[in-house]
């Protein structure tokens, strides 16, 4: 063998390692992030983001059992009162009840979804969804963003913020 077709040869298996390289970096950014992660990556639902943070759900969101949130975006929020969001604020076991109720264990996507359902939440509640046609609802709010899948789950975007049945009145 020539020093020069040593010399391409050697050439020839660091260009394939460096390509096998960059495929492997290529993939690994293409990969679905977690609910988490997911969550703090869109701006409408930065105050989901917040909240989930501060209720202590963040094991949850990023944990490796499946998860379906059903995230209401931040006009959901500002339609809450003021005094609701403090009290909230204040109060870190009533925000993780509520938040909670937001989120059910595994993946439920919209095209599993029949015309009246429950499902059970984290929190141990029930939380009624139902579809009709191509319209998705929970509770009274309607699903603006279906099927937004993650590595551990699914999200929903809704247009409002759910109360939990004990909390109702």
């Amino acid at each position: 063998m020539t020093q020069q077709t040593a010399m391409a040869r050697a050439i020839s298996i660091l260009v394939l390692t460096a390509a096998a390289a960059l495929g492997g970096c290529a993939s690994m950014q293409n990969a679905p992030a977690t609910a988490a992660a997911t969550i703090a990556q869109k701006a409408e639902l930065s105050t989901f983001n917040t909240l989930a943070q501060q209720a202590g759900l963040s094991d949850v969101l990023n944990g490796s059992t499946p998860v379906t949130v059903f995230a209401p975006t931040n006009e959901a929020f500002a339609a809450l009162p003021a005094a609701t969001l403090d009290k909230l604020a204040k109060d870190p076991a009533q925000l993780k009840a509520l938040l909670s109720y937001h989120i059910v264990s595994g993946n439920v996507l919209s095209s599993s979804i029949q015309e009246n359902t429950t499902l059970p939440t984290i929190g141990g509640t029930k939380l009624g969804v139902s579809k009709a046609g191509d319209f998705v609802t929970v509770d009274d709010a309607m699903v603006t963003q279906a099927d937004i899948k993650t590595a551990n789950g699914v999200i929903h975007q809704i247009d409002r913020v759910l109360t939990p049945p004990a909390a109702k009145k």
